[in-house]
């Protein structure tokens, strides 16, 4: 399952920077949420819809940097891959070489410098085998400039 993660970030980066809509529909499925904060009144629905939010909010690739680690994978029972080299594989129930998907929690920060501040962020992913997330939920909170507590 980590690998899905790492395949699916490296992806997500891509269309950050591309903000292609091929690129970007690559990433979810046909049905796929993708909510902007927790408890989303009105997330994203549906690879279309996603896509022509997301242009709509675009940013410039020149104007980031985006750091990211795995804290964790939850195959939707009692093993898990967590971040920082840490592996627990078992009883794993996917046959050899097959991953059937789970949910990924990701941190990562945003640095931007265009003016906008920095976030940290966190990612919650819930990736099918193939590799595409059904659903995404981000928490992203600015960090105040220093000096202004």
């Amino acid at each position: 399952m980590t690998h899905l993660v790492n395949d699916w970030m490296n992806r997500y980066i891509a269309a950050w920077q591309s903000n292609d809509p091929a690129d970007i529909r690559a990433l979810f499925t046909e049905d796929a949420l993708y909510s902007t904060r927790p408890n989303d009144e009105s997330p994203w629905r549906g690879q279309e819809q996603i896509v022509q939010r997301w242009i709509a909010a675009g940013d410039s690739p020149e104007d980031w940097t985006f750091e990211w680690k795995l804290l964790c994978v939850d195959r939707g029972g009692a093993n898990h891959d967590h971040g920082e080299g840490f592996t627990d594989t078992a009883g794993y129930g996917a046959e050899a070489g097959h991953d059937v998907g789970g949910t990924a929690f990701v941190q990562g920060v945003t640095t931007y410098f265009n003016g906008s501040p920095t976030y940290d962020n966190l990612w919650i992913i819930k990736l099918t085998g193939d590799g595409r997330a059904s659903a995404f939920t981000e928490w992203f909170m600015a960090r105040e400039a220093p000096g202004t507590e």
